[in-house]
């Protein structure tokens, strides 16, 4: 019985510690309002799934004044670099 109890509690400590690395960053839940892959028909790319890299660099651009935008401007301002890089990682990991 006692081995049975020992691999199911890790089972449930490996299940709980991917959920917690799954778990959105702080602001980007911003980003699927506009964003999402469910928005089909529209010329706003999906981000899921996209490079890190590819995110971080168009975000810079925003932010920089030097990509043309109507909100992204603003909304990269919004962001610290740290948590740009944070977001388009799990971004990308979808």
């Amino acid at each position: 019985m006692r081995p049975l109890l020992a691999s199911t509690a890790a089972l449930l400590l490996m299940i709980g510690g991917a959920a917690a690395q799954s778990a959105a960053p702080a602001g980007a839940s911003s980003c699927s309002g506009c964003h999402d892959a469910k928005n089909a028909g529209t010329s706003l790319p999906p981000l899921k799934g996209r490079p890190a890299a590819e995110i971080v660099s168009s975000m810079q651009d925003f932010r920089e004044g030097k990509r043309e935008a109507t909100v992204m401007g603003r909304i990269a301002k919004g962001f610290s670099e740290e948590e740009t890089r944070a977001i388009a990682a799990w971004l990308g990991q979808r």
